[in-house]
């Protein structure tokens, strides 16, 4: 019991310093967050930890293996999630000077629903190469051999939790009016700038394929 409970503590503060850092992740939730609302960013991070448990479970179940043994596989992965990061920063640089009226005007807000902000949080979690470069690698190490199945649930529910509570504080802290007024003033620039990282964090993904 004490074996368990330490090794998902340990894990726990590897994996949330691993979540905390920035990323693709992080430019979402917050800038939907601030062009929709508090809300819509939460399902957001909702759709993040379940992207995030599908990356476990796949290591679990010799994701690391399956790669090694089909090379191709893996490259495929890593293209699709890179077209996925440069469509998000190509669009991200076409609309960077459309207004945000939603966040111009916090009392009317459109509000997206659940399966849309749940669905794009898992799309870009599958497509996240940091958390490629976690699950892949560094998360199959920080487990034992043969984890029990009470152990497997419970590394899953801290993964689960770890990313929602970090995601609904960037939403929360984003739909915050000052932030949101500071964010619209520089608005063209800060979309253009994180189109351009989004572009191009897919293209290295590309190259590395």
């Amino acid at each position: 019991m004490l074996e368990t409970a330490t090794l998902l503590i340990g894990f726990a503060a590897v994996h949330l310093m691993v979540v905390i850092s920035p990323g693709p992740s992080f430019l979402v939730v917050a800038r939907a967050s601030v062009a929709a609302s508090r809300r819509y960013g939460a399902w957001i991070a909702v759709g993040l930890g379940l992207g995030s448990v599908i990356w476990a479970m796949a290591a679990l179940f010799g994701l690391t293996l399956l790669f090694r043994q089909l090379p191709w596989l893996y490259a495929g992965m890593k293209v699709a999630g890179a077209l996925y990061l440069i469509f998000l920063g190509v669009m991200l640089w076409r609309h960077a000077r459309d207004p945000l009226t939603a966040a111009a005007s916090p009392g009317h807000s459109p509000e997206r629903g659940a399966g849309r902000g749940i669905r794009l949080g898992i799309l870009t979690q599958l497509s996240n190469p940091k958390a490629a470069v976690f699950f892949g690698s560094v998360f199959v190490t920080l487990l034992p051999a043969d984890p029990s199945p009470a152990t497997v649930a419970l590394v899953l529910a801290v993964i689960f939790v770890n990313e929602c509570v970090w995601y609904m504080a960037v939403a929360r802290a984003f739909s915050i009016r000052r932030l949101r007024d500071a964010y619209l003033r520089v608005k063209a620039w800060t979309d253009r700038v994180t189109g351009a990282f989004l572009s191009a964090l897919g293209v290295r993904l590309m190259t590395d394929a």
